[in-house]
């Protein structure tokens, strides 16, 4: 039997923020980053900065170009898959389960509705391999939409084709996004796109994922619930252990067991892996957090884009801040203090506040 290991909340913190690369010593570069995080997620809200790009910065500070991503896209050592970024090498590690689209064994009815509707739709997906193969890069709009079967559904993808079937032919590895144009994905065949390495296995991909998914996160569950894209659960990867004060057994990387910890000041994106699993930020930090811009202003506690706050150890408060990018300022409209500031934490957070403004070239301008 395995030993279990015995950590106290603290020690737990500690391995989640190095595996993380959150600690004072910063990493040397986006690449870096970007292999030990395993993903960064892109997503369509900029009220700071594009989140893949605040991640980065939260690492590297000012270090960090704001090109920095695009070029590493443009030159394909980052991929984007499922609208995460991934290191191009990783992508060995999906595409033997591509080949086994929808799955493998009894498939469940989800999948086989799924299969079907493809099936269905045959001769459109081999019409935008073709237009793919004879034009590619191409933007959605430029597809041709000869579906048989419309894609029917309740929510806002309801008749929208060629977006599900391009999500399809994703996930069949048979199309990829091969770069942007403005927020516009363009699509070209996957085997332009993918680096041309040994495919892994199923199994020993899935277990290679679960070990990368622990060292990026130092401290997760073996399972759980299920996340949509990126399972935050990590199977039978590294070592049992168990957190004094919270329920249930983890998994821990014992790379991380026993290191020194030095920490800082940092300002998270919302979407940053540390926080992103809200179950495991409370077991740990005893942080409470939520994104709030689906919600009306008035019942807003922290803010539009409120800002994780770590400091040293712990997560203290939330930076209720927007970039008014018309009149050239980073606005603050309040600093939410989970636990009363020290003098030296104030300072160390208002520096930085005044970085973040300083790498998106904003004026600082705070109000309350």
């Amino acid at each position: 039997m395995p030993k279990v290991h015995q950590l106290s909340r603290q020690e737990a913190r500690r391995l989640a923020i190095k595996a993380q690369l959150l600690e004072r010593d910063r990493p040397d570069g986006l690449l870096t980053v970007a292999r030990r995080l395993t993903l960064l997620q892109l997503d369509p809200v900029s009220a700071v900065a594009p989140s893949a790009d605040l991640v980065v910065w939260s690492r590297l500070g000012s270090a960090y170009s704001l090109a920095g991503l695009r070029k590493a896209v443009d030159e394909r050592q980052l991929i984007e898959l499922m609208a995460l970024l991934r290191p191009a090498e990783d992508l060995a590690l999906y595409r033997a389960r591509m080949a086994a689209w929808p799955g493998t064994g009894e498939l469940k009815g989800w999948q086989i509705h799924f299969r079907d509707w493809v099936q269905a739709n045959d001769r459109c997906r081999r019409d935008i391999l073709g237009r793919l193969r004879a034009e590619g890069p191409l933007p959605s709009r430029e597809l041709p939409d000869t579906c048989d079967r419309p894609w029917a559904s309740t929510g806002w993808t309801n008749n929208k084709n060629i977006t599900k079937l391009l999500d399809f032919m994703v996930a069949r590895g048979e199309v990829a996004v091969a770069g942007r144009k403005g927020r516009e994905r363009l699509w070209d065949l996957a085997e332009r796109v993918y680096p041309d390495h040994p495919v892994v296995p199923v199994e020993q991909a899935v277990r290679e994922r679960d070990r990368r998914r622990l060292r990026a996160l130092g401290i997760a569950r073996a399972t759980g619930v299920e996340f949509p894209v990126e399972p935050a659960v990590v199977g039978a990867a590294g070592e049992p252990a168990v957190v004094e004060g919270v329920r249930g057994e983890w998994r821990v990387d014992p790379s991380y067991l026993g290191q020194p910890f030095a920490g800082r000041a940092a300002l998270l994106s919302p979407f940053d892996r540390l926080v992103h699993d809200r179950g495991r930020t409370l077991d740990l930090f005893e942080f409470d957090y939520q994104l709030e811009m689906y919600k009306p202003a008035a019942k807003r506690r922290w803010g539009y884009y409120a800002l994780p706050v770590l400091y040293g150890d712990r997560l203290v408060g939330k930076v209720d801040a927007l970039a008014d990018r018309k009149a050239g300022a980073l606005v603050v409209h309040a600093v939410h203090q989970d636990v009363p500031f020290t003098a030296a934490m104030t300072a160390e957070v208002d520096q930085e506040i005044t970085a973040l403004a300083d790498w998106l070239e904003l004026d600082l301008r705070r109000q309350g």
